[in-house]
């Protein structure tokens, strides 16, 4: 079954390119495309693609402002947003609004095309060059554990044990599964097995939206 796709930007030489990357892969489909966000909201709630690649600059309505109203219909598409805007502001700013994909324009081919299937299939995809400046960002204060804590009182989906505080601990200070093993002296499969608790119990699909569930929360905080 095909991830139907719609490009919006307002470059239209930017749209074709995009396209013909798409096209050459099996499994994705362009339904439509939209030079301006009125347009890519409208096409949005009458083609209910898959996945919609959103510029923020947009003409008419920001890219912006179309995530928060086609959040606000509660449609099934899924927000990748594609721009030349780096600042870790933006990026999580719209991880906070509700876009799990977030891209800049000078993405490999490749890498776009694993963005669309790793957000239509339900995780958060950030351009792999924001990733570590957004850990990086992470303030480390004495107060983390003990907001750590909190969250394991709180955990909708049943009460987090201590080492998996101890395992989302580390993620909020930015280590990789190699970086927690090591720190807990445990293997990397068993750290696998106490994420897929983690994010069962948190609601989340994986470690960015975990980090992201933590800063709303104001569990961890940024520098």
């Amino acid at each position: 079954m095909s991830i139907k796709v719609l490009i919006a930007d307002d470059h239209a030489l930017l749209r074709h390119g995009i396209k013909r990357v798409l096209n050459f892969e099996d499994d994705l489909e362009v339904v439509g495309e939209a030079a301006d966000g009125q347009e890519a909201l409208a096409r949005t709630l009458v083609l209910q693609p898959d996945v919609l690649l959103l510029d923020i600059n947009m003409p008419v309505l920001s890219g912006i402002e179309v995530t928060r109203q086609i959040l606000a219909a509660k449609v099934k598409t899924r927000i990748i947003i594609l721009t030349v805007h780096d600042s870790s502001n933006y990026v999580l700013e719209m991880l906070r609004i509700g876009a799990p994909g977030y891209l800049l324009k000078d993405v490999e081919p490749a890498t776009l095309v694993k963005a669309i299937h790793a957000v239509a299939a339900g995780h958060t995809f950030i351009h792999p060059t924001l990733v570590e400046r957004i850990f990086g960002t992470i303030s480390e204060d004495e107060d983390l554990e003990a907001r750590i804590a909190e969250l394991w009182r709180s955990s909708r989906g049943g009460r987090l044990t201590e080492r998996e505080m101890d395992v989302l601990t580390c993620i909020a200070k930015g280590f990789s599964n190699q970086d927690i093993a090591a720190a807990l002296f445990v293997s990397e499969k068993t750290v696998k097995n106490h994420l897929t608790n983690i994010f069962r119990k948190l609601g989340v699909n994986d470690r960015t939206q975990a980090l992201l569930y933590c800063l709303k929360r104001n569990i961890i905080t940024l520098d």
